[in-house]
């Protein structure tokens, strides 16, 4: 008889508190970093900046791995799996992601050229310094949470216990997240493409033979509200399901209210 697995479990709950724990330490010590830009001379401290975010978020995705593999674990003995199985973790972003990342992120710190300035690039330092903040922040977030997204997805293509997994939102997620985790598991085991945005959240759910995902409340909500608002209408789904969840979600997205 076939159990069932759930987005909302009591595991895949602890594991996504854990990991907003560590993404609320990681934002600490990213903030803590801030200090080490000086505008007056950007040149010269912002590689040092680089340098010091590299370390923490190694250090943060380390342990976001491991988070991942404990949950791994802790899934694949509930479900009853049997036979040894070492989930492989994932590795930490190398320094050259981490480095462009933090690069596209400061971007607007630059002098430029007046006539060529975007908006962004001409308001006051102060500004574009917290404007700055804010995107490292949601960067590194992405990179440390992708390293534990990639333990679980990689410790499913690797167990032959595993047979797929699915995605978990959270609640204030954006429609973008909504839409793909409504869809239950239908991310095969060979699936290796995980489509994520700076600042996400989602987590990886692993579903092993015997098992039937089942999506959560709140996941059959957005479901629901996909089919009734924004199927059968190609090219257009994304803006129409926006659109429907910022009306009738009860769980609103990001800046709609």
């Amino acid at each position: 008889m076939a159990t069932t697995v759930s987005d909302s479990s009591d595991d895949a709950t602890r594991y996504r508190t854990a990991q907003l724990g560590l993404t609320r330490l990681l934002v600490r010590d990213v903030r803590g970093l801030r200090r080490l830009i000086l505008p007056s001379r950007l040149r010269e401290s912002v590689p040092d900046w680089l340098t010091a975010m590299n370390a923490v978020i190694v250090q943060y995705a380390r342990t976001s791995g491991s988070l991942a593999a404990e949950f791994y674990d802790a899934q694949r003995e509930a479900a009853g799996m049997s036979g040894p199985f070492t989930v492989p973790l994932a590795e930490p972003p190398p320094e050259e992601q981490v480095t462009a990342s933090l690069r596209w992120a400061t971007k607007d710190l630059w002098p430029r050229d007046p006539d060529e300035a975007t908006p962004a690039q001409l308001q006051p330092m102060d500004v574009r310094l917290e404007q700055a903040e804010t995107k490292a922040e949601q960067v590194a977030q992405k990179l440390v949470a992708d390293t534990g997204r990639g333990t679980v997805r990689e410790a499913v293509r690797q167990d032959r216990q595993a047979t797929a997994w699915a995605r978990a939102a959270a609640l204030g997620a954006c429609a973008f997240c909504k839409l793909l985790a409504s869809r239950g598991a239908v991310y095969a085991q060979d699936t290796a493409d995980f489509r994520a945005h700076d600042g996400c959240h989602c987590g990886v759910i692993p579903v092993f033979k015997g098992q039937r995902f089942e999506l959560s409340r709140q996941a059959r909500e957005w479901e629901r509200i996909y089919r009734e608002y924004a199927e059968g209408h190609p090219g257009d789904q994304l803006r129409l399901f926006r659109r429907a969840l910022a009306e009738y979600d009860s769980n609103p997205l990001p800046g709609s209210h």
